[in-house]
């Protein structure tokens, strides 16, 4: 079992960039960070407004469940640890 962590969204391993994510928005008094590729940290704010995640909080499940970030998911998964590609802006 290996000690290097993973993103919290897509489970990949990192190579040199981590961004952490707010579970819960910072606006919205959120403190408590997850470790995130920067295309996973993107993916999730363009999919979701801060009201939303504030709502869903820590629950991971509830943000894959969404048809786009698990298609999201689903693509990233065998990319490089640094892949970044353009991500769309729409919700």
């Amino acid at each position: 079992m290996s000690d290097e962590p993973t993103c919290w969204l897509c489970a990949r391993p990192f190579a040199k960039r981590i961004q952490w994510h707010h579970t819960v928005p910072k606006s919205k008094k959120g403190r408590d960070t997850v470790p995130v590729h920067p295309i996973c940290h993107k993916t999730i704010h363009v999919t979701f407004t801060n009201a939303e995640l504030a709502r869903m909080g820590e629950d991971r499940e509830l943000i894959l469940a969404h048809e786009r970030v698990a298609k999201f998911v689903r693509w990233v998964k065998d990319k490089p640890p640094d892949f970044h590609a353009k991500t769309r802006n729409s919700r």
